[in-house]
């Protein structure tokens, strides 16, 4: 059977959260002025003003709550679920490497696929932040949403699903996430 890239990737045993995210705001432009009544030449009018702060995410895991940063100010925060003990998310700086949509889960042990939907464990959205080549770990939504705020994941960081889906429009794949312990 063959399976997608994110089926090889969601690897990890039920239950596995997500964490990962570093954002980038979206890029805002600043509006171009002219004189009433006079039109804009576009090859002498001035260029929009970028504002590019950068996003981040800051995982505590003592906290167990992830917060995301535009530049140095807190924008957000979301409480999260971790690894539990032999299982324990890892502590470090990475940088989000995968964002899916409505991705498909495959049991590690047994191969079987489970797809989009409330049965999901992945939940609404995965945004992948660590591999060793063959495991996988990042935040995700999970169908067990009374978890949250417990050390109960094989290394993820789950989410409640309204919240994956919010961290999920905030981020993008190059987002900086840091763990802590």
């Amino acid at each position: 059977m063959k399976f997608d890239s994110l089926s090889k990737k969601c690897l990890i045993s039920l239950g596995v959260a997500i964490l990962v995210i570093n954002i980038q705001q979206s890029l805002t432009a600043a509006p171009i002025e002219s004189a009433k009544n006079q039109p804009i030449n576009s090859l002498t009018a001035p260029l929009p003003a970028r504002n590019t702060q950068t996003t981040n995410l800051v995982l505590k895991l003592s906290d167990r709550r992830v917060y995301l940063y535009r530049g140095d100010k807190l924008a957000t925060s979301y409480p999260v679920a971790i690894g539990k003990a032999g299982w324990e998310t890892p502590v470090g700086s990475y940088k989000v490497m995968e964002m899916q949509r409505d991705p498909v889960w495959e049991h590690p042990w047994t191969g079987k696929l489970v797809p989009p939907g409330a049965k999901n464990p992945l939940g609404a959205r995965w945004i992948g932040f660590w591999t060793d080549g063959k495991n996988f770990i990042g935040f995700h939504g999970t169908p067990q949403e009374k978890l949250v705020g417990q050390a109960v994941s094989h290394g993820c960081v789950r989410m409640r699903n309204q919240d994956i889906l919010a961290l999920y429009a905030q981020v993008d794949v190059g987002t900086p996430v840091t763990v802590n312990p």
